[in-house]
């Protein structure tokens, strides 16, 4: 009925989304690698609790993708009479066979949920009971469905050039995360910056980029930058982002050396550090990579 052929590949035994880590990241773009000439699109089952960060992966590991991957699931289980899995996968999968001009419509990594397609590494799960779980707050829909599918095409990326699929497997889990909270001690900041090996810390700030100008707290986040440890910055607000130029306090980030995240999810987050770490970058030009969109995550 949908006027193409599908295939399915399951793995075996089935993953809970809380069990994920990145060697399932890795399977999935080596599958998406060997099926990619046979396929015009592909569209991926995954739980709702880390489907976020899988996206915001998928993103960066496949290089110069001018197909569409998108990501999809229910909040009840497909077997639930009240199941929204159903309506979720018809629409994902004719989003993924969508054509105009005999070219993909959205060639990108994607999340499809209620009604609404957004890019994957803007998204973030925000609600445990409805149906609407994802949110994009910093980045507009790419369609919306109704009675027929609405794509807003100023929104889609779209390749300037087609070039081969280039996928990467290479990704660091030396990472650590410190969310700050008012009261927080030296105990709890030292905990987190002396985790062995870490090579970068994701710092949970306040509003946009902001945090504690005590001198004992700045002290540790240069010393652990002055150690060669890169120190993002990333707002826990889920909307808007990082401007350590408004505030005197996030001033004092930056001239320490605080590198920004601008508005970028903590999940998109997270990944981008695995994949720019895991391909060699370091130092310097980590610092500056971190900060430029590879695959439209950010808006500086």
């Amino acid at each position: 009925k949908f006027g193409f052929n599908l295939d399915t590949l399951s793995f075996n035994p089935l993953v809970d989304s809380s069990d994920i880590t990145p060697d399932f990241w890795v399977a999935l773009v080596e599958i998406i690698e060997q099926k990619y000439e046979q396929y015009n699109g592909f569209v991926i089952l995954h739980g709702t609790d880390t489907m976020s960060f899988t996206a915001s992966a998928l993103s960066f590991m496949l290089e110069n993708l001018s197909k569409p991957v998108v990501l999809t699931g229910s909040q009840l289980p497909i077997g639930k009479i009240r199941t929204d899995g159903k309506e979720n996968l018809i629409s994902a999968t004719e989003i993924a066979a969508a054509t105009r001009n005999n070219q993909p419509l959205v060639p990108e990594v994607s999340v499809f949920f209620e009604n609404q397609l957004f890019r994957g590494n803007r998204t973030t799960k925000h609600n445990t009971e409805h149906f609407n779980a994802f949110r994009s707050d910093n980045y507009l829909p790419l369609a919306q469905a109704g009675i027929s599918i609405k794509y807003n095409f100023a929104n889609i990326h779209y390749p300037t050039e087609m070039l081969p699929l280039r996928v990467h497997t290479k990704l660091s889990t030396d990472i650590a995360v410190l969310k700050l909270f008012p009261g927080i001690t030296p105990q709890a900041v030292d905990a987190v910056l002396v985790t062995p090996n870490i090579k970068a810390v994701i710092l949970e700030t306040f509003g946009s980029g902001n945090a504690s100008t005590s001198p004992w707290f700045l002290k540790r986040i240069k010393d652990a930058i002055d150690k060669g440890i890169l120190v993002l910055n990333v707002s826990q607000c889920k909307a808007g982002g990082v401007d350590m130029d408004k505030y005197e306090n996030g001033v004092k980030l930056k001239a320490i050396g605080v590198a920004s995240g601008c508005d970028i999810t903590f999940e998109a987050a997270i990944v981008k550090l695995m994949f720019l770490i895991g391909s060699g970058f370091q130092g310097e030009e980590l610092k500056q990579r971190v900060s430029k969109s590879i695959s439209g995550e950010i808006t500086c």
